[in-house]
């Protein structure tokens, strides 16, 4: 039985989902604030299989919580419940480690696919990262229907475990930095708009300052460049998006 907080003050919306979650064999909690939401996850490390978590929340908001979980090195997928889905909420939230959105009002079925598909893309992502590392030891890029792993520059980033590893160090990507680095690798010395990114990794269709997505790269850019001030690699087309190139001349 998996077992999902839900973290939302508005009382009558957080009873119900417990009670719909309950309904569909989940174990659900509730909690109304960020500060109980971070005492449950941080300070007494209790172990959920994810979270619906407003952003809207008396004191601490849903930005700080996922942000101070994924600082916290704690990966519990997060399901963010956005007023109105604002694309600017939408991408802070992704900036800040969550791993999907809903809009409110939005309606229960569609909640529950989305929870399930988290859930089943954790247990996929654990499942193919112990059969990866079981796999392979050594560094090299693996295509089998789409990229396991991909090694470029003496990086390898590992899609299942959602690492990317260079030497001796290890960073671990968010789902929405690692399936971002995904949509640029597979277009490999391609020119990628913002609004592609945006529509095709994101699922944004709004109007809104595509800009925003360079917060994203220059991040991404820490991770991959040698120097980051200088990149060979996520390179800036400017007006129109960012081309990955593996092997730059």
């Amino acid at each position: 039985m998996s077992r999902v907080l839900v973290v939302e003050d508005e009382a009558h919306l957080a009873q119900g989902l417990r009670f719909n979650l309950e309904a569909e064999g989940y174990a659900a909690e509730v909690v109304g604030d960020g500060e109980s939401a971070s005492d449950r996850l941080l300070s007494n490390k209790e172990n959920f299989d994810a979270v619906v978590l407003d952003i809207m929340l008396p004191g601490k908001d849903g930005f700080s919580v996922v942000s101070e979980l994924r600082a916290a090195r704690n990966y519990v997928p997060v399901l963010m419940l956005t007023a109105r889905g604002r694309p600017e909420d939408v991408l802070k939230g992704f900036a800040s480690g969550a791993d999907d959105y809903l809009a409110k009002p939005f309606d229960l079925s569609i909640l529950l696919a989305r929870l399930q598909g988290l859930l089943r893309r954790s247990q996929w992502m654990r499942d193919l990262a112990v059969g990866t590392h079981a796999r392979h030891a050594e560094t090299h890029a693996e295509t089998v229907g789409d990229f396991d792993t991909f090694s470029f520059a003496g990086k390898t980033i590992d899609f299942g475990a959602l690492e990317l590893r260079s030497g001796e160090s290890t960073i671990h990507l968010t789902l929405m930095e690692s399936e971002l680095l995904r949509h640029l690798i597979r277009h490999d010395g391609k020119i990628v708009s913002r609004k592609q990114i945006l529509e095709e990794v994101w699922g944004l269709h709004e109007d809104t300052d595509t800009r925003a997505i360079d917060n994203f790269v220059v991040r991404l850019r820490r991770y991959l460049e040698d120097d980051p001030a200088n990149p060979r690699h996520l390179l800036t087309v400017r007006g129109v998006g960012y081309r990955f190139v593996a092997e730059p001349e």
